[in-house]
């Protein structure tokens, strides 16, 4: 009886070893919830490791802190990878102890789970690149915790919920390549907002005031209006700044061309005003194409590396310190100034541009003193009519 008694003992202790390891009953429901719901695409073998006889601590994406899910990678996370179909469950939101919810990219579709307002440990939720439809939910703006919040490159519609704007912790705010629609809400300067890209939706109304710890905000492809002035010189830490394609207008505050800007993206708006930087500029891409940008060219845009200022209403003579940091191998390597009101350059009809030199002079009230390859976009025309030139008679 005591040999006895000393196994039940033994058979005991290993049962509480392996009730230690168990997966919480909720967050093991759930699982089976999120499995039933999703398929891998052809090619795909992701779910071949959801054995669920085995702990779901153990599948891949699963990660667990203690008894709970602590984060859930879906789909295989090598580029290339075919990823996975099926709907978002709303089970998701019973395992409450999630911090990080990622989906690589697939043809899930559906919406976004409100149910995902309970997880409010989540920092971190990313589900690009697949085909989910529906809005933004309202309770995402419960998640205090909440740092990137990336949908982009889906079907998403509606507004952006302004509560948004209020997440005490939201760093990344990506939400491009959608079909969002109405406003941009209005972030308070305390926002801790570093990245905002909402590129390629169908916003309306105009830029608002956005934070001053923000570095990079890209509102391409909207259909933004009104100025940007009182806006962009709070935002004195940027790194890269794109509002192209929208139909924003005004003047561009001379203090943008100060910053440390890797791209400077403000083509096809209304833009309309002098460019008159108050020091040189070195950002490697400038492009203010297609605006209403006036007045003569600036010498101290002589720095920049590509620097697109065609068809807009630019007049008088190119800057000599242009033409030397083209033709003398600076760094200057792009200059396209087709379609305005230019007069004159000073540059020899003999010179030869340097190999992987662009140069664009067509369409201007002067006749292209050198020959140069320009955008299939320019047109033929190398001379406006001298109608539209009254300094310049031919």
């Amino acid at each position: 009886m005591a040999r006895l008694g000393a196994v039940a003992v033994i058979f005991l202790a290993a049962a509480v070893v392996a009730a230690e390891g168990i997966l919480d009953p909720t967050d093991f429901l759930a699982l089976q919830a999120v499995r039933r719901s999703l398929y891998d695409m052809p090619g795909s073998a992701f779910f071949d490791g959801w054995d669920f006889t085995a702990d779901p601590c153990g599948f891949p994406g699963v990660y667990c802190d203690g008894n709970r899910v602590s984060a859930l990678a879906l789909g295989d996370p090598r580029a290339g990878s075919p990823g996975l179909t099926g709907r978002l469950d709303p089970a998701l939101g019973r395992m409450t102890a999630l911090t990080e919810l990622s989906l690589v990219p697939g043809r899930v579709e559906g919406e976004l789970p409100g149910s995902l307002a309970s997880c409010s440990n989540l920092r971190f939720l990313a589900v690009s690149k697949n085909l989910i439809s529906g809005t933004i939910p309202d309770g995402i703006a419960a998640l205090s915790n909440l740092r990137t919040l990336d949908v982009s490159f889906n079907q998403i519609s509606g507004s952006i919920p302004p509560s948004i704007a209020s997440l005490p912790a939201i760093t990344n705010l990506i939400l491009c390549h959608n079909q969002l629609t109405g406003g941009i809400p209005s972030f308070p300067d305390s926002s801790p907002l570093l990245r905002m890209d909402l590129k390629h939706n169908a916003l309306s109304g105009g830029v608002p005031s956005l934070p001053g710890s923000l570095q990079y905000l890209s509102l391409a492809g909207n259909r933004l209006t009104g100025q940007v002035d009182s806006v962009l010189p709070r935002l004195t830490r940027l790194n890269f700044l794109d509002l192209s394609m929208n139909q924003l207008d005004g003047p561009i505050p001379p203090s943008v061309f100060a910053l440390q800007l890797s791209v400077l993206q403000l083509q096809r708006n209304f833009f309309s005003s002098l460019v008159q930087p108050a020091s040189d500029v070195t950002i490697p891409v400038v492009d203010l194409s297609y605006n209403r940008f006036w007045g003569p060219l600036s010498p101290l845009l002589a720095g920049i590396g590509q620097l697109y200022l065609n068809n807009n209403r630019f007049t008088g003579d190119v800057p000599s310190r242009l033409v030397q940091e083209l033709v003398g191998n600076g760094g200057l390597q792009l200059l396209y100034l087709q379609h305005n009101f230019l007069t004159g350059i000073e540059i020899s009809p003999s010179s030869s541009l340097p190999s992987g030199v662009s140069l664009c002079l067509m369409y201007n009230c002067m006749v292209p003193p050198v020959y140069a390859p320009c955008p299939i976009k320019a047109g033929t025309q190398n001379t406006r009519p001298a109608d539209q030139c009254p300094e310049w008679r031919g």
